[in-house]
């Protein structure tokens, strides 16, 4: 049912209702029908089962099998602290990640609490849930619409539908039919729709759709029916898991044969299992990329851009299209007024908002206030007096100027002030006779103010329009006649705002018989003196054009979307430097005729904007976007951008001007409404993924030596130089704390010039493998191994005679030696050491860390301090050493172990210097 292109008796008829209203014996009946004005809810899954998710994901099934198998080869205190780790694992991991669905909340919470109805021809308060269609609802200034309704009655009715359509300002209402084609339900000027707000007037609507059948329910389904997809981060840690986890299981159980082989009980075959698969489990992995995140997410807060969710963090980093609104995203959303023309002179206007200050110019000549007041006078008192708008200035709730009002109107007052001009001083010199509102055939305004001497029509309207009706010319103070010329030189002028894109509204006066008691257009609006022309626009942030061009540095395509025209749009776009060549403008309605491939393609090929579209289209481009591979960041504020929010790879909602739906949908809030945050958001994105791989390299490299001892045990029956709770006293202890201080590493130079990171691009790829388990790992595990087999050697014991021990007696009996203890004390005390020295390595990926700098990460050197003091607590405090079968050792044997530390670094250094000199760091085309 096209309700809008309906007469209003039909309206009447169609919906069953007339003038006074409904009864209440069909308001029941329809309330029945038809359900109350809600949003309904989708529920998701229980928090019960988001919690228990974590227990069984593939790290913690190996965990899980490995503290079975420790209970069965009798070492029931190895059991206890791996399922220890998996409890800490799943609730650190749970409170992080965690955060309710909450969109659909805030879509109910949006709708106003009451409505004002006509009921068997009385007014009534009722709440906004019992309306029901064929209700009329009253509309007045400052209410919110609480459903859709067609207008049946309309003064000066104006409503600010930006959260539902984008527009950065006031829709006039009609109460007529509406009857062109190719024309969205949400552009129809005869229909009002729940979530708005009404800006100024009166009017009178018959409800024709509630709850989920209105607009706002309709983008509420969507929303909610879109699937949550995993982020890129956590593809690659699921992928991540699984080849570390069959790697783990696949050596664990070819070992567990291989020391059948070689003559192994099957007890300590077990052990030597479990010691295979714990090594190879980075147990700390999934607790330190969440950390890691998480100080991501508070370097970001310092940065205007707050993160809901944790692995979106990293995927700003791999963003490489931003598909960005206009209007409060890319533009201050205040419409101001950059140029005037009046008496021959065109003058342009600085300043931006409604805060009324800034100047006026001439060639970049600043002109004096007094000359300013006496050539503009009459365009500004017109301008003032055509108003229905107020200026607010600062008080302790709000401490910028606002407005009250069509911020058109505004922006006309606030030119007027700027030019030192009285608004207030006008308004007492006469008072208001009558108004003439606008209508869209007239496509013009009138108000008509009584003096004591005379009566004025003030006329504010469409330019052609307007200069159609005008024979005289108002030039400095004097009136003269319009002639043929001066004609086409405001008509060339009107041309030559409206290809800058610019919004432009003439003036003109009349003088009127004083004793007229009859005010109509055809009598007001005729013979008038054209006084001049404003040409106004919501300007573009002042950091949003270097915030572009750095994400163009970085291989970032921005692709504008936006409810606002294509002239406008493109306008603004070519000043922020969005376009540069040529570019496509795609409307909404042309989307609706194209397929998927067909806009997918359009974006691939060329520049385009994306102009006068709906929700639909807006996530048809978005999922366009993502077909073709893109990883999409999506900006937005309103009530209509939630569908493509919650749809793309990460949402990015506006924190002061965003609608609480938009914040819910999206990923990411920037709290300064900031178009640079999201770049500066995606440069920290893409350090968050840096140090994620920093992390994993140092993380993986501690692996090797950690393997090796198990290798050598079960081929060559070296006694086992480290046990499984060592490994653990590793991965939980001595590294953790530096690795998720690398999680607070700085972006490295160059980060915003290379390209964006591909969807195909691993984060375990083969240059972290080969750095990690073929050069840093192997490093540290000969180093564990000579200081393991140091502690032999000085105690008198030679390589043959230590292997001797380990063929003759079982692992339960290695204890009864006190050089093994200390011999496995030498060897964790040396895994520690050089993860120090690895720990600095892995600080950068391709420049020298002399360039880097040592002290740059404080958290780290605290790390580094951290490992010293939880090796000396695991050596040295009884309770400690006790538990992990370690012995104190001796001030020499420090100095060597200490003198190892280094040893990674300097050997990385070096790989780094062939690899800066012979493979340069790509750049972003």
């Amino acid at each position: 049912m096209e309700i809008y292109k309906l007469e209003q008796k039909a309206v009447f008829k169609e919906l069953g209702t007339s003038n006074n209203g409904l009864s209440k014996e069909e308001v029941a009946k329809r309330q029945e029908k038809y359900g109350p004005n809600i949003i309904e809810e989708v529920k998701g899954r229980s928090i019960i089962l988001k919690f228990i998710e974590n227990f069984y994901h593939l790290f913690a099934i190996l965990l899980w099998g490995a503290a079975a198998l420790s209970i069965i080869a009798g070492t029931p205190e190895l059991s206890y602290a791996i399922v220890g780790v998996i409890i800490i694992n799943a609730i650190f991991s749970f409170w992080q990640e965690f955060k309710a669905e909450k969109a659909t909340e805030a879509l109910k919470e949006l709708l106003p609490t009451y409505a004002k109805v006509l009921r068997e021809g009385e007014h009534q308060k009722i709440l906004a849930k019992e309306l029901v269609p064929g209700d009329m609802i009253l509309l007045e200034e400052g209410d919110a619409v609480s459903a859709d309704a067609r207008v049946i009655e309309n003064y000066e009715l104006r409503t600010n539908d930006s959260a539902l359509t984008g527009e950065s300002h006031p829709r006039r209402k009609l109460s007529d039919q509406f009857l062109e084609k190719d024309v969205s339900v949400t552009d129809s000027p005869n229909l009002v729709f729940s979530g708005t707000s009404v800006v100024s007037g009166t009017g009178r609507a018959l409800v024709y759709a509630t709850g989920m059948k209105s607009e706002f329910g309709r983008i509420a389904y969507l929303t909610q029916s879109i699937k949550v997809e995993l982020s890129p981060l956590q593809k690659e840690m699921k992928a991540v898991t699984r080849l570390v986890g069959g790697l783990a299981v696949g050596l664990g159980i070819s070992f567990f044969f291989l020391g059948g082989l070689t003559g192994l009980s099957v007890e300590d075959r077990f052990v030597f299992a479990i010691g295979i698969i714990v090594a190879n489990v980075p147990e700390g992995l999934l607790p330190t990329v969440t950390l890691s995140l998480a100080l991501g997410v508070q370097r970001m807060v310092k940065r205007n851009a707050l993160i809901k969710k944790l692995s979106s963090v990293e995927t700003l980093g791999s963003t490489n299209v931003i598909a960005t609104d206009k209007t409060g995203t890319l533009t201050e959303n205040e419409m101001t007024v950059r140029e005037i023309w009046s008496s021959g002179h065109n003058v342009d206007v600085s300043g931006v908002g409604y805060e009324p200050s800034g100047g006026f110019f001439v060639n970049d000549k600043e002109i004096n206030k007094g000359e300013i007041e006496s050539k503009f006078n009459m365009l500004f008192k017109t301008g003032a007096l055509s108003n229905t708008a107020k200026l607010l200035p600062p008080n302790d709730e709000q401490p910028k100027w606002t407005i009250l009002g069509d911020p058109t109107e505004a922006a006309l007052l606030v030119a007027a002030e700027k030019g030192g001009f009285s608004v207030k001083k006008a308004h007492e010199e006469g008072f208001l006779a009558h108004q003439l509102p606008f209508e869209s055939v007239r496509k013009r305004m009138s108000v008509i103010y009584r003096y004591p001497d005379k009566t004025v029509a003030y006329v504010k309207g469409a330019p052609v329009e307007t200069l159609n009706l005008c024979s005289k010319i108002w030039v400095d103070g004097k009136v003269k006649k319009l002639d043929e010329k001066t004609e086409k030189e405001i008509l060339d002028q009107n041309d030559d705002y409206a290809k800058r894109a610019l919004r432009v509204l003439a003036f003109a006066i009349r003088e009127i018989d004083k004793e007229s008691k009859e005010y109509t257009s055809e009598n007001v609006e005729k013979d008038l003196i054209f006084v001049g022309l404003m040409a106004m626009m919501d300007p573009p942030r002042e950091e949003v054009a270097e915030a572009v061009k750095k994400a163009h540095t970085a291989g970032i395509k921005i692709i504008m979307i936006t409810g606002d025209y294509g002239l406008t749009a493109e306008s603004i776009a070519r000043k922020i430097g969005i376009v540069e060549k040529d570019v496509r403008i795609i409307t909404g309605v042309e989307i609706e005729d194209m397929s998927d491939d067909e806009v997918g393609k359009a974006i691939s090929e060329q520049e385009v904007i994306f102009a006068r579209v709906s929700p639909e289209h807006k996530m048809r481009v978005v999922s366009a976007l993502k077909d073709k591979g893109f990883i999409v960041a999506v900006t937005g504020d309103g009530v209509n951008d939630a569908p493509a929010l919650k749809r793309a790879d990460i949402g990015v909602a506006m924190g002061i001007a965003g609608t609480d739906v938009a914040k819910e949908a999206a990923d990411m809030i920037l709290t300064d409404d900031n178009f640079a945050s999201i770049v500066n958001a995606i440069e920290e994105g893409r350090a968050v993924f840096d140090n994620i791989r920093r992390f994993i390299t140092y993380i993986f490299a501690s692996n090797i030596p950690q393997i090796i001892p198990f290798i050598l045990f079960v081929m060559f029956d070296v006694p086992l130089p480290l046990t499984v709770l060592q490994i653990l006293a590793v991965d939980l202890g001595t590294d953790l704390v530096p690795a998720l201080a690398l999680g607070a590493e700085k972006p490295e130079p160059g980060i915003m010039e290379r390209p964006p990171r591909g969807r195909k691009e691993r984060l375990l790829n083969s240059k972290v493998l080969l750095r990690s388990y073929g050069f840093l790992g192997p490093i540290e595990a000969i180093a564990g191994f000579g200081a393991y087999y140091l502690m032999w050697y000085q105690n008198g014991f030679t390589l043959r005679e230590m292997i001797n021990i380990g063929r003759s007696v079982g692992i339960e009996q290695y204890s009864k030696f006190p050089v093994y203890i200390k011999a496995t004390t030498m060897s964790l005390a040396a895994i520690t050491t050089t993860q120090i020295g690895n720990g600095f390595a892995v600080r950068s990926i391709r420049e020298s860390i002399f360039k880097i700098g040592f002290f740059t990460n404080i958290f780290f050197l605290w790390g580094v301090a951290s490992e010293i003091v939880f090796i000396l607590l695991f050596i040295y405090v009884p309770p400690f050493s006790s538990l992990f079968g370690l012995a104190p050792v001796g001030a020499l044997n420090w100095v060597f172990l200490f003198a190892l530390a280094p040893l990674p670094l300097i050997a990385d250094e070096i790989r780094k210097a062939i690899v800066r000199r012979y493979y340069p760091a790509p750049k972003a085309k």
